[in-house]
């Protein structure tokens, strides 16, 4: 290979590389995804937890869910967790809460946010 065509091979694959990194996300932090997950549990568009649900801090929570407290002695494998605000209905077929993944209500990044979240309750 000529001189000049080496040159362009190696200026696109640093381009090439250099881009992957550009557009590579930005991981959050711990922080970042409680913040994001209480945030989606309040949206009355999204997660909208605390018409069921009553945790501290809740604005006018309902009742019909089981108050948020103590999630990590409830839910010590914090996937058991997830799993449960991805498809309640498979524990229990007969729940009021709806399958937020299972009807794409939310995202997998959404329900690892919201998880993280109830976590900390």
């Amino acid at each position: 290979m000529r001189k000049p065509a080496k040159l362009i091979a190696a200026s696109s694959v640093l381009a090439v590389l250099l881009g992957t990194l550009a557009a590579a996300p930005q991981i959050a932090s711990a922080d970042d995804m409680v913040a994001l997950g209480k945030k989606i549990a309040e949206n009355r568009k999204l997660g909208n937890c605390f018409t069921c649900h009553s945790y501290e801090g809740a604005n006018l929570p309902g009742n019909i869910g089981p108050p948020l407290v103590a999630m990590k002695a409830r839910f010590p494998d914090k996937a058991k967790l997830r799993a449960q605000i991805y498809d309640a209905t498979k524990n229990n077929p007969n729940t009021l809460m709806p399958p937020f993944g299972k009807y794409g209500v939310l995202t997998a990044k959404e329900i690892d946010a919201v998880t993280d979240w109830v976590y900390t309750l």
